[in-house]
């Protein structure tokens, strides 16, 4: 179901449009294809029970602003709090902020230029310290501080002239507009100035290994490579927690993720969830939930454009014309994926319907070899100006559907003359320098790109957010076209979601054109969960499920 544009955004004036994307956002609107069934119970008086999620890949990074994955932000969003959520309509609700700043009331001016966050009174951190308008400055600070890892500057590099007026209010300055800013917010937990800006360094505190915020949960203790134990916080100023205690598990196999999930060692399955050959089964089994759910992560093979395998584009074009992508869909995913041209999931109001499409053909990816110069040699592997066509490819070890795509994939490049070799590591190794700081060749990956609803994707496609050529953010493909800055500019400089579109439809364009990332398909996601947990709801908006563990609860 896509966004309808004459609902939320119509022909209106620059100023009420700017107060509506702070209210709402462009929704980012998909549904679960399989109902959730009857009313939710009433939720408990008090904090009772346990619940164990099972996630495939092993949260590492506590710290939120740290370089990190998405399945570390199942800990964040259970420890932290941002100054306003994204909610699964994509409408922004009051967290830390008192309310969500609006043109109309006054937290943003008519230009989008000057802003002021009034804060809600009373908040503690977990240790009792009081929450102020200073942990705010310090944390926005944080971000652009230029010693520290920051996993996003864009946006906070606008920031300017931030005034502590009271313990509950905050003012401050954009150097000039820009759209994406409050979805950025919804994205930045606030962290404790007291317990981590005394730190000589930031990026080695021990609050990074034993985090302190205002969530729901507390946390409790990590045993590395198995688990981690939060702990309700009882003095939570928002709804809930209804429960106890929340155990994150890593079972980096997925098979097993699944078995743990079918003999009830798990409740719910987390990150990567089950496997599309399990669904069949899994529909089946009693007293489990099992939802079809469209995601907006989008799975692609992933080139570093530093190799010098990848500079020339015509590799690109004829590896992407080597992957029988429909046929992975078919065999490996049961047909339940969508095929797609880009980054951006097609239920969003940018989506561009019109990129061309994708054709299976190893004839046409020898030729276009061919004609660029890459000429075989005696080993059957190509070759030019000395640089053989031959590179590694990596996703997470356990991850056996990719895994089998990768063979897959292997033979009809082979068939090609090119030479993969296929080098797995396990999620933590994966998914933490390796992938950050651009060190692999190539790699299978699911993304979620945008910021909750909105379409900016500067933290992933401008030349400065790449961290292995000194900037911060996640453009580990190292992709550098002044057009796309371009673009990402005149994008973000737009209220008005109809003058916002041009750029992203032509963005799309371009990065459809260079080919950074060869996209395979948007994801359809398969949710289980025991029978009786209630307050479990997905939001495309948010890159991962546990985003509202704070009010999950068990019936009865």
């Amino acid at each position: 179901m896509a966004t309808d544009k004459t609902t939320l955004f119509p022909e209106i004036s620059r100023r009420k449009a700017l107060g509506l994307m702070a209210a709402t956002g462009a929704s980012l609107a998909v549904p679960a294809l399989i109902g959730r069934g009857s009313a939710l119970a009433a939720a408990p008086d008090k904090p009772t029970g346990q619940l164990i999620v099972g996630f495939s890949q092993e949260p590492t990074v506590f710290n939120p602003h740290l370089l990190h994955i998405e399945v570390d932000e199942g800990v964040h969003f259970a420890i932290f709090d941002p100054l306003f959520n994204v909610d699964p309509d994509g409408k922004f609700t009051p967290a830390l902020a008192a309310e969500v700043p609006t043109v109309e009331n006054g937290g943003i001016s008519a230009d989008g230029l000057n802003w002021k966050i009034k804060l809600r009174d009373g908040v503690k951190w977990h240790d009792g310290q009081p929450f102020t308008a200073e942990d705010v400055k310090f944390t926005l600070d944080l971000m652009v501080e230029p010693d520290f890892r920051s996993w996003r500057r864009a946006g906070h590099d606008l920031v300017r002239d931030i005034k502590v007026v009271s313990p509950t209010e905050i003012t401050w300055r954009m150097e000039k507009t820009y759209a994406p800013y409050p979805s950025i917010l919804a994205s930045t937990f606030i962290v404790p100035k007291h317990a981590l800006g005394e730190a000589a360094d930031k990026n080695t505190a021990p609050f990074n290994n034993a985090p302190i915020g205002t969530g729901a949960f507390k946390w409790g203790k990590r045993v590395a490579g198995d688990h981690i134990e939060l702990l309700a916080n009882a003095d939570y100023f928002g709804e809930g927690p209804y429960l106890e205690r929340v155990i994150i598990k890593y079972i980096p196999d997925l098979n097993v993720l699944y078995t743990q999930f079918k003999s009830g060692d798990i409740d719910i399955t987390g990150l990567q969830w089950i496997t599309p050959d399990h669904y069949e089964e899994a529909k089946g089994l009693a007293d489990r939930e099992v939802q079809l759910v469209a995601g907006s992560t989008v799975e692609s093979f992933t080139l570093n454009m530093g190799r010098p395998q990848f500079k020339d584009p015509a590799v690109r074009a004829a590896l992407y014309h080597a992957i029988d992508k429909q046929a992975i869909i078919d065999a490996l995913y049961y047909g339940l994926p969508t095929p797609t041209e880009t980054y951006m999931p097609q239920q969003s109001f940018y989506y561009n319907p019109d990129l061309p499409k994708h054709e299976f053909s190893l004839e046409k990816a020898k030729a276009v070899l061919d004609g660029a110069g890459w000429v075989a040699g005696g080993d059957g592997v190509r070759a030019k100006d000395g640089v053989k066509l031959a590179f590694t490819c990596s996703t997470t070890a356990g991850n056996h559907i990719r895994e089998q795509a990768q063979q897959f994939i292997q033979q009809s490049f082979k068939d090609i003359g090119v030479e993969m070799t296929i080098s797995n590591l396990p999620p933590a190794v994966m998914w933490g320098d390796y992938w950050m700081t651009s060190q692999f060749d190539s790699v299978i990956v699911g993304i979620d790109f945008l910021t909750g609803p909105d379409p900016d994707t500067s933290d992933y496609f401008a030349s400065t957010s790449s961290v292995a050529t000194g900037g911060a953010g996640q453009n580990t493909w190292q992709y550098h076209s002044s057009e796309v800055d371009k673009l990402l500019q005149q994008g973000g400089n737009s209220l008005v979601p109809d003058e916002r579109k041009a750029s992203y439809m032509k963005l799309q364009e371009v990065v459809r054109n260079d080919l950074p990332l060869l996209p395979l398909f948007q994801y359809t996601t398969v949710r289980g969960r025991k029978k009786g947990l209630m307050g479990f709801t997905p939001n495309v908006n948010n890159r991962i499920d546990t985003w509202n563990v704070g009010t999950w609860y068990w019936e009865g």
